[in-house]
């Protein structure tokens, strides 16, 4: 019996239930558990409490630092391989590099956010601009009145309004709102786009039987939109199918947690 964990939520929800089902098929007998937030995640995969975990970007390294003996990162969705996170602004605005930020104002997406929140501020303080010092003003999705609006798409409409002058997004919430056709290429314009990275991950304990990893691994990468089950874990996972997964693109996420205290 393998044990998943992951964080409470809806989608992980669907996409446990699913993959339960797919797993089954192959053979493999599946059980998973969710946990409050990816602290609580993190502690139950280094106690060694489950078999798996589904990471965000921030638990990964997490428990990368924690653990001696690094664990396997089995898959990854499409769309977390080379995530990017864009700084953007009005279209006819003269904000050309992020040096013209001096002095503006910017939204970051929310606090807890990996790529509108934590790397956009490391990107911002690595190109030289110091968002308490030398930003006009700034804030986080958090603190701003944004009812039931995404943190991302806030970003964009007040971008768009004029209320703020640049803001953060993510190369894949710009794809969805345009394939949606809720953003126009003539609303913003991307002025800067930071370096690949890679994003969430389900991570394997390192001691489990290679054999049975790579039987893990071809599970999740034949997943398809045309077995119904197959589409609705996709369809709650948002993303068109799984990759192997990879040990490389963690690094800026690294560092930045560094700077900012919330790895140790």
């Amino acid at each position: 019996m393998i044990r998943l964990g992951g964080t409470a939520s809806q989608s992980h929800v669907e996409a446990f239930v699913g993959l339960v089902t797919l797993f089954r098929r192959r053979g493999i007998e599946l059980d998973w558990v969710l946990y409050s937030g990816y602290d609580a995640l993190v502690d139950a995969f280094v106690s060694k409490e489950i078999d798996m975990a589904w990471n965000g970007p921030l638990s990964y390294v997490k428990i990368k630092r924690r653990l001696s003996d690094p664990c396997r990162v089995i898959a990854m969705r499409d769309v977390d391989v080379n995530f990017v996170t864009h700084f953007v602004t009005q279209r006819d605005s003269d904000i050309k590099t992020i040096g013209d930020l001096m002095r503006r104002r910017f939204a970051f997406g929310s606090r807890g956010s990996i790529q509108t929140g934590l790397l956009a501020h490391y990107f911002l303080k690595d190109s030289g601009i110091n968002p308490r010092s030398d930003l006009e003003s700034f804030t986080f999705h958090d603190e701003r009145n944004f009812g039931f609006i995404s943190d991302e798409a806030d970003v964009i409409d007040r971008v768009k309004t004029g209320e703020y002058d640049a803001g953060a997004v993510s190369s894949q919430t710009l794809k969805v709102m345009r394939e949606q056709n809720n953003l126009l290429q003539s609303d913003i314009r991307v002025f800067w786009s930071s370096p690949g990275y890679s994003h969430c991950c389900f991570t394997a304990q390192r001691e489990m039987d290679s054999s049975l990893c790579q039987e893990i691994e071809q599970t999740f990468i034949s997943i398809t939109p045309q077995d119904p089950v197959g589409k609705a874990v996709l369809k709650a996972e948002e993303c068109n199918r799984f990759v192997l997964g990879t040990d490389e693109g963690w690094e800026t996420i690294e560092v930045a947690a560094d700077e900012e205290g919330l790895i140790f």
